[in-house]
Parts: structure tokens; sequence; C-alpha cells
């Protein structure tokens, strides 16, 4: 068993994976899908993997504090990439690898990255563009050579040449890599993170290595985890989440980090790896029902009716199953059944069939998609957290999960409320600054070391569960004085397979109104299915018989908040669907996928004053950005409906 104890022997990465070549040496520490073929890397060869790559760093003139970018899929050459930078003294920047050219340049600018790690021809085409911007970058090493051979390779280098140069040149750098690496202690620098930039531009997050180590400990030893877990690795690189679960926690427990062959076949390899801990954000698994509702309708009347009659009786009792409480014989033997032909093949189908610990965060998960899981006996739980804190401030023990919060302090984590509703937390997890920014930095963390999170919410009295209403900045009140909380009601509108995304308004309004994109996959296959020609998104969004589901779905919504005393104002009065999907290259949406709504209300104000001004539908031309790069516009007339409301006294009538 590994030492668990925080010392100086462990105040940094690559010192824990030192311990890991001495504890687990032989056992897997990196597994990738090349080829169709698993490939597989001990504890020990990851060291001589990232050593070498030290040493070729070092051969090129790295030094103490300068910034590496690395840009690329997940795999273990860039998890080496960054360990191997601290190793060298350098400091880790991971990028979002499908930034356009002019985010990566703002980055990297702003950043000051000496070398940036990519990982084929077209993280390089984009350095390349912005290379003239960036006169500090001075080398840029690939790992995939192909298309790459007749490019100028004077400030161009392929991985393998960097870690050959590096293990040839050992005895030369050897005792430098050793003095920069045994030289780094608790409040060095372990990595760099970017915000997404759902406000403004993204701000650089610096994190030191106890933030990472003492946050991974804490986490790992609230969920027991061990050096037996694996986890799938799919996760932006760039994002918090990603770097803790698969260098921090991973390093810590020592366990096993596996990277599909590609963003297309995740599905796929997770089915294959069958992990035993996982992370996925809300709209996977909303993508996951999609794909499920989906092949059921394609299903014959008899599979209907069982997978109907077996997920009712899951919504009924297997969460209680899963906590642990008293069910009764007859629905026990009836659930066990049901895993038998239900539950088990849908968990198999997921690669969900060895999870023991699962867990969402990043956005709200709606209520009815967080039962759903649960209701299969899949230990999925929430946490809350913030690249500031070093992903963990709140996490659900085991046997107190429930939808409606996010769970208690993670070990270490103080909480309180400031008297708008504001959370704020203190931990060892906290962030060191906003690098080149310490205006934000002071305006986030005061002298005591509290960090506003930017959210509404409140601390449950009795169990000290806390709950998050939304957004504090996006929290207000109707024309009337009623709450508003907006992401509450589009968590509810993205349980239905048929809507992949939602914006809802109505700060300091007469009503509520909502713009709805569909769900591409499942309306097509609905079209597919009863004989419906549609040419594109946007003739297929409007659809009369769409328009029609869409609003069935908006008055339950409807109903179902007419039953909640303090949102019952947030019902969606008018909606439209919008003719093309809000994308991250429109500025629309953040790299997370969370919605600019400054930029959205901007961006479509015709649209908004439509809803509220009377009309029936509304003519507009949007700008888009194609795949390529280009830009190009769309016009269209849009449909505008009204949805049927309900107050809370013709609700408690109906019932």
């Amino acid at each position: 068993m590994a030492d668990t104890t925080l010392s100086e022997d462990l105040n940094s990465i690559p010192k824990i994976l030192a311990r890991n070549v001495r504890v687990y040496g032989d056992r897997a520490a990196y597994r990738e899908k090349e080829l169709g073929i698993w490939q597989s890397w001990t504890w020990s060869d990851v060291q001589d993997e990232i050593e070498a790559l030290a040493l070729g760093f070092l051969s090129m003139g790295i030094e103490p504090g300068d910034h590496i970018a690395i840009i690329g899929r997940n795999r273990p050459h860039f998890y080496w990439t960054m360990v191997a930078a601290s190793t060298a003294g350098a400091i880790p920047v991971p990028v979002y690898q499908d930034s356009v050219a002019d985010e990566i340049a703002y980055v990297l600018d702003h950043c000051g990255a000496r070398f940036a790690v990519v990982e084929d021809q077209e993280q390089v085409d984009k350095t390349i563009e912005i290379k003239d911007r960036l006169p500090g970058l001075t080398e840029v090493i690939y790992v995939d050579p192909r298309g790459l051979r007749k490019y100028d390779h004077t400030h161009l280098k392929p991985l393998s040449e960097v870690q050959a140069a590096g293990r040839e040149r050992r005895g030369e750098f050897e005792a430098e890599m050793i003095a920069r690496r045994d030289g780094a202690g608790w409040d060095d620098t372990c990595v760099m993170l970017y915000t997404s930039g759902t406000t403004g531009r993204p701000k650089g997050v610096v994190l030191s290595n106890r933030n990472i180590i003492e946050t991974s400990k804490a986490s790992a030893e609230f969920d027991k985890l061990t050096h037996e877990e694996s986890v799938l690795a799919y996760l932006p690189m760039a994002w918090v989440g990603d770097f803790i679960f698969s260098i921090g926690q991973a390093y810590w427990c020592g366990f096993c980090v596996n990277c599909p062959e590609s963003t297309s076949t995740m599905y796929e390899n997770l089915h294959e790896i069958g992990p035993s801990y996982f992370f996925a954000p809300p709209r996977y698994f909303e993508e996951r029902i999609t794909i499920i509702t989906i092949r059921m309708e394609d299903a014959g009347r008899f599979k209907q009716w069982l997978f109907g009659k077996a997920m009712e009786l899951a919504r009924r009792v297997g969460p209680d199953i899963l906590d642990g409480k008293d069910v009764g014989s007859w629905d026990r033997f009836k659930y066990w059944l049901g895993n038998l032909t239900v539950y088990g093949p849908i968990r198999s189908r997921a690669g969900m069939t060895n999870v023991r610990v699962a867990y969402t965060a990043g956005e709200a998960i709606g209520p009815e998609i967080f039962d759903f899981w649960r209701s299969l006996g899949i230990n999925l739980k929430q946490l809350y957290g913030q690249t500031e804190a070093s992903v963990f401030i709140t996490q659900q023990p085991d046997h107190e999960v429930r939808a409606d919060t996010v769970g208690v302090p993670s070990p270490g984590v103080e909480l309180k409320i400031d008297e708008s509703g504001e959370v704020f937390y203190r931990s060892a997890g906290v962030f060191v600054e906003y690098y080149k920014n310490p205006e934000s930095t002071a305006s986030t963390k005061d002298e005591e070391g509290w960090v506003a999170t930017g959210d509404a919410g409140f601390i449950e009295e009795g169990t000290g569960h806390l709950r998050i209403i939304d957004r504090a900045k996006d929290v207000g009140k109707l024309a009337n004085g009623d709450l508003f909380a907006p992401k509450y009601v589009e968590n509810k509108l993205k349980f239905y397979p048929n809507i992949l995304e939602a914006v809802v308004h109505g700060a300091d309004r007469d009503y509520c109104t909502a713009f709805i994109n569909i769900d591409l996959g499942a309306v097509g296959n609905w079209a597919e299915r009863n004989n419906i020609a549609y040419s594109s998104y946007q003739e297929l969004a409007a659809h009369p018989d769409v328009m029609g589901t869409i609003q069935a779905h908006v008055e339950e919504v409807n109903k179902s908040l007419s039953t909640d005393e303090m949102l019952s104002g947030c019902q969606i009065h008018r909606f439209l669907v919008l003719h093309k999907e809000l994308d991250a290259d429109d500025g629309e949406l953040t790299r997370t996928r969370k919605v600019r709504r400054k930029i959205v209300g901007e961006k479509y104000e015709d649209l908004i004053t439509a809803l509220y001004d009377g009309s029936n539908q509304v003519s507009t031309e949007t700008e888009v950005t194609y795949e390529d790069g280009r830009v190009g516009s769309i016009k269209a007339t849009l449909e505008i409906r009204d949805a049927n409301v309900m107050d809370v006294a013709r609700q408690e009538a109906a019932e």
C-alpha cells in the first residue's frame, strides 16, 4: 500500500511519480487504444518516458518558470508532457484542442508560452497561423507526424526526437533535472488552467502543488479511491476536472488512466474499459438518455412495454435499493429480474457495469435525468466545484445523495453564505492567483482566503447540504417580484431528448420566454421513422410537428414549475425554436458548452424583442462560422408560439 500521508517527499507530482514507481512499478499506469489495439505503460515505463522528455526540454533550453502549452486530445504523451514540464521546472498550460487560432493565440500570448506541444498537423497549422503574434514561442513539438514531412522544421520537432535527444544527453542534463525536480515545493506552481470565459476573456488560474495534492488526497479518501480504480480520460485536458482525475488523483492513488482511440470512439472504448470511477458533465447523461429513447422508439411493442414497466419499478425502488434502504422482498425480486433484462444491459452499453463511483458537475443536472441513472443502480453523485478550488467544494456522501443538493463541504472546505445569498468557500485547494490579473484576484479572493463563487445558494439546516439556485448574476426578479432562476428551468427542458439546449429570458420582465435548440439526432430519428424529409437543421426545426412536440414539452415543464411555490413564476409564456445550434465557434457557448448569456442576448436581440412584443413570427439573419473557418450568414423566419401557463391554484385544483 502506498504512503498516503503528506510529506516533503510527496510535495510535487514528479515526486509522487517516484513513489509510484517504487510501490506500483509493474502495474499499468496508462493505456491508449491505437490502431485498434490497447497499448499499456507501467509506472516504471511512464517514469522513463517523462524523464526522457524532461531532459529533452532541458537540452532545448527550457528555464525554470517557463510555460509549456499542450494542445491535443487525451493521450498519454500529453499527460507525460505536463509532468515532464514540472520535472524540468516549467509550468504546463493545457489548451482546449477545439479552440480556434485566435483563442489559442490569446492563451499562448497571455502566459508567454515558450514551447507548444501539439498533437497533429491541424494543431501545427493553427500555431503557424498565429506564430507572428507570439514572439515568445520558440519551439513547436508535435506527436503525430502525418502530413508534416515537407514543413519547415527549423522550429518544429517531433516529440520522439525530443525524447531521443533527452536520452542521448542524460549525462549532460540529469543533475540539473534532479535539482529542479527535488527543489520543487508546496507553493510552486503545478499547473495553470484557463477559465471557460463565460463572462469575458479567460483568466489564467495558477494552482500550486499544495492546491492539487491536498485536494486530490482529501477527495480520494472521501470516496475511498485506491490503486485498483480505472478511469477513462476523455474530457478536455484544459479543464480542471480532467487534471484532478487524470493526474492529481491518478498519481496520488496510483490508479490507471485509459485514453480512447479518438473522440468518435469514446463510447465504444468506455464500454471496453468498464471503468470503476467515472465523471461526466450533465450533457453526457442527457445524450445517453436520448440514445436509449431513440433505440426504444425503434424497438418492438413487447420491448417497449417491458422497458416501460421496468423503468416504472426502477424509479420507485431503485434509488432506495442503491442506498441500502428497506424495500419489500417482492419489489426486490422484480428489480432483480429487471436488472437481468433491462438495467444491466443499459449499464453495459453505457460502459458503467463496473462503476463504483460516478460524478457529474459543471452544470446543474435535471432531477429527472439524475434519478433515471440512479434508478438503474449506478452510484451517480453530484459535486460542486470550480477551477479556482482545484475542483472540489462539495461532494455527496454515499447514502446522502439527492437531486436537489450538491452535497456537503468536501474534506477541509469551509462554506459560508453572504447577505446577498452568494456562496463563499475557503480550502487548501484555493488558487494562488489569476495570472497577470491582480485586480480580478483581489475581487475573487479576500485576504482571509474566502473565494466568491458567483453562485447563489443556501445551506440546509440539519443536513448541512448545499443547494445551488443559479448563477448569482443570473438570478433575478420578474417585474412582479417573483424569483427568476433561468438555469433551473433550462435543465428541466433539457431532460427531454428532443431538446439539446435552452436559454430562458425574463429578468425584470412581465413573464418568461425561451429559445430552444432541438437535438438533431433525436428529432432526425423521429423524422426518419415518420418518412419526413428534411434538408437542413433549419427546415427540421421549423416543422409544424416538431414545434408541436416542443410546445408539449414546454407545457409539461410549466405544469411541474407550477407546483413549486418559489419558482412558479418562471413558467414559460412564449418560445421559439432557433434556426441554428448554439455553437462555441460562434461565441455563443464556452468550450465547456456553457451558454454565454450576454452574447446570446446581444446577438439575438431581435428575437427577444419579438418574443415580448406579441409577434407570431420574426425574420432574422445570423452570422455563423463554418468548420473550415469561413464566416457566412443564414436567414430564417421563425414561428413564435404561446404556451399554456398554469397558476398554483389551478394546479392544486387539478390534483
